[in-house]
């Protein structure tokens, strides 16, 4: 079994770190384990798996989508920039 750390993690996966610790605590991702106290490592072959996983649903359209913004929501408009 090969290991990964934090730093090496975020080189593999693109996501911030509360964004990884929340989806570990929804179940959506490998979990992380110690190897001492003070050192905190994921399974490389358990996060090599995950992101198959996400591109096995991505194309197969099975992966739900994050909704666009509500424009109508906005407090303030974007000012429009002159290109001119």
């Amino acid at each position: 079994m090969r290991t990964v750390r934090r730093s090496q993690l975020r080189e593999i996966v693109p996501l911030s770190d509360t964004t990884i610790y929340e989806m570990e605590q929804r179940g959506e991702f490998p979990r992380r384990f110690n190897l001492t106290p003070r050192c905190v490592v994921w399974d490389l072959g358990e996060v090599e798996a995950w992101i198959q996983e996400r591109r096995n649903a991505s194309s197969a359209g099975s992966l739900e989508l994050a909704p666009g913004p509500d424009v109508r929501s906005r407090k303030t408009r974007p000012v429009k920039w002159d290109r001119g």
